[in-house]
Formats: structure tokens, C-alpha cells, sequence
């Protein structure tokens, strides 16, 4: 309702009728205006933007001219077209049933004493409160769809940003991998360049997270097969590439998140550039990076068939590749083991698919 005293539109061709309609409910606090057919009616429901808002009509089925069910079809196609209570002389009940179907709010007899007018009065309050009920739905609903069209907005816009985030950082980082890979091919002491060339692998295990999420659908996770074919590319172009002839990685496309996935990459990249170094002192030797998934487990395997066990401890190693991949199986809550059985040297990690609770942590040591 638009005011305190609703506006009740009677349309009836009885004018006796109407003038008692509006004597009983301007007692019961309405405004009643009469239309004498069904186009004088539909005419002042139009108009209503000029002459004032209708809050509610009665609606009379039999007139001439346009009879009560064709007006009120013609009231319904209106926008915003007010409740309507049907009002007939007539006992047949299928008039109320083919009334409600085509919109009315309500339905009553009347009859020519006036009766009839405080059920009427009834009807009418309950189709305003009926409409009032319907218009802050409406409303309600409206601004639901309003706050998902926010969000997503806004959804949209925060994995716009994380993507560019990503971008520049993977950028940022494979410019310092590049750096470090043209250092280490200008060192002239091979322990430099090891060194460096260790640095790079690091770095560009990291670099490569990061464009993986940058060119992915999914920025909550990184699918492994993919990025470890990236990052052991990385690998065999860099200063000890020539050593790496005969890498090979055979994984599965299993998806975890991107701070496990940068973990993965570093034990990897640390145990390869181990096995490079040592596992075949007189040139290159095949070298097998292999993901599996066991269950809710997945198995991680860097093998060579170099010397194994039979090399000689470096004295210029730092162990610093150990304590990497001994700090990252933690970070990933993963045993890491060697293969006795294996005649080179064959490093296992085992860790969840998915994170462990807390509070629920596996042992983890590096060898």
C-alpha cells in the first residue's frame, strides 16, 4: 500500500450494489472508487500513475461488454497491476477455480443486500497482505540475486588478481633462475657451478608453480604430471643439462595443492641433481623420476643405476641438499626411504594425497 487508507477499485455495473460497497468499507477505513464496467475499470488501473494508486480491486464476473473474467485477464497482463478479489452472484464453484487460475487473489459470493461486504473487507485485507508478502519476496529475492551477482563479481576479480599475482611472481623468478644459469655456465670451478646450478633448480621448481597456476582453470591446485615435465625440462637445460640426456619422468595427472606441489619440486629437484653429480662419475646414466598413487597415498621415486652405495662420500658436499629434502618431507608429512634392493640408488617418498589432520603427523627422514 502506497498510503494509510487503502484504495479499493470496485468495478460492478450495479450502482446500488457500489454505493452500499462504499459505505461499508470507507466505516471500515478503505477509499473506495467505483467503475461501472470492466473497460472503465481497466482504464483507471492504468491510470494510476495520474489519478492514484489502486491498492486492491473487486471485481464483479457479470457485466456488459467486457464480463469479470476477461477483465480480469486484462488486469493481470498489466505491470505491477494491483491484487484483484472476484466477486459473482453465481454458486458454480468452477468460477472460483477458473478465477484463481487466472490470477485472482480471492474469490467470494455476494449478494444484493450487501451481505456480503465484510467478507469482502476480509478479502481485501488479506489480498493486500498477500501482495505486500509477494512484493518482499520479490524484493528479497532480487537482492539475493544482486548479492550473487556481487560476489562473483568479486570472485572474478580476486582470481583476475591472484593470476597476474602469479604471473609476475613466476616471471620474477624464472628471470632469477635464468640469471643463475648463465652464471653457473661462466664459472670456471665446477663446485661453483654446481652450486649455482643447484640454486637454479630450486628456484625454478617454485617459478614453475606459479606458471602453472597463472595458465590454469584451477588456482587452488597444480596437476603434478604436468609440472614436473615442465620442471625437469628446466633441468636438462641447464649448466649440468648434458648429464641429463637420459632423464625420464613418468608420472600421473594427480592434483594437489600449490605449496605441496613446490615441496614435491624441490625434493625432486634435489634428488636428481644428486644423482647427476654422483651416481655416474665417468659421464651420463639414465635417470627415472616416476608419481604413482597408491590409494589415498602417493609414491614418489627418483632412480638411477649408478654406483650406489659403492661412491665415495664428497668431501666439499655441504649436506645441504639433505637438509632440503629432509625440511621438505616434513612440509609434506612424507616418509622418505632407500631401496636396499635396489643395485643404484633408489629414494622413495610416501606421502597423502591429501594433507594428514593436525595433530596426525607421520615420521619423516631423509637419507
Amino acid at each position: 500500500m502506497t498510503q494509510d487508507t487503502p484504495t479499493l477499485l470496485y468495478i460492478d455495473d450495479d450502482a446500488a450494489l457500489a454505493r452500499l460497497v462504499d459505505r461499508g468499507l470507507t466505516r471500515r477505513g478503505y477509499k473506495v472508487i467505483h467503475a461501472a464496467s470492466g473497460e472503465e475499470g481497466l482504464e483507471r488501473i492504468r491510470r494510476a500513475d495520474v489519478d492514484g494508486c489502486i491498492d486492491v480491486v473487486a471485481l464483479d464476473q457479470y457485466m456488459p461488454g467486457l464480463d469479470g473474467l476477461e477483465t480480469l485477464e486484462q488486469i493481470m497482463a498489466i505491470p505491477d497491476a494491483p491484487p484483484v478479489v472476484f466477486v459473482t452472484a453465481s454458486q458454480d464453484s468452477t468460477i472460483a477455480v477458473t478465477a484463481l487460475k487466472a490470477g485472482a487473489a480471492d474469490y467470494l459470493v455476494k449478494d444484493v443486500k450487501g451481505d456480503f461486504i465484510p467478507l469482502l473487507h476480509v478479502a481485501a485485507d488479506g489480498a493486500l497482505r498477500q501482495a505486500e508478502l509477494q512484493k518482499a519476496r520479490e524484493e528479497a529475492e532480487a537482492e539475493i540475486h544482486a548479492s550473487r551477482d556481487r560476489y562473483a563479481a568479486l570472485a572474478a576479480e580476486r582470481e583476475l588478481l591472484l593470476r597476474e599475482v602469479n604471473h609476475r611472481v613466476g616471471n620474477s623468478l624464472q628471470i632469477i633462475a635464468s640469471l643463475l644459469h648463465l652464471q653457473a655456465s661462466s664459472a670456471g670451478q665446477d663446485e661453483v657451478k654446481a652450486a649455482l646450478t643447484n640454486a637454479m633448480g630450486r628456484v625454478a621448481a617454485v617459478a614453475q608453480v606459479h606458471r602453472r597456476l597463472y595458465t590454469s582453470q584451477d588456482l587452488k591446485s597444480v596437476v603434478l604430471n604436468q609440472y614436473l615435465d615442465s620442471l625437469l625440462e628446466d633441468l636438462r637445460r641447464s649448466a649440468e643439462g648434458n648429464r641429463m640426456s637420459r632423464l625420464t619422468v613418468k608420472a600421473e595427472a594427480i592434483e594437489i595443492d600449490p605449496d605441496r606441489a613446490v615441496a614435491v619440486g624441490i625434493i625432486v629437484n634435489e634428488l636428481v641433481m644428486n644423482a647427476v653429480k654422483y651416481a655416474y662419475p665417468d659421464g651420463a646414466g639414465p635417470i627415472h623420476v616416476e608419481l604413482t598413487s597408491q590409494g589415498d597415498d602417493l609414491l614418489l621415486s627418483i632412480t638411477d643405476d649408478g654406483v650406489g652405495d659403492k661412491v665415495k662420500a664428497d668431501p666439499r658436499s655441504t649436506g645441504m641438499g639433505q637438509r632440503i629434502v629432509a625440511a621438505m618431507a616434513i612440509k609434506l608429512d612424507a616418509t622418505v626411504e632407500r631401496d636396499p634392493a635396489h643395485t643404484g640408488t633408489r629414494i622413495i617418498l610416501r606421502f597423502r594425497r591429501v594433507p594428514t589432520a593436525p595433530g596426525k603427523t607421520s615420521s619423516a627422514a631423509a637419507s
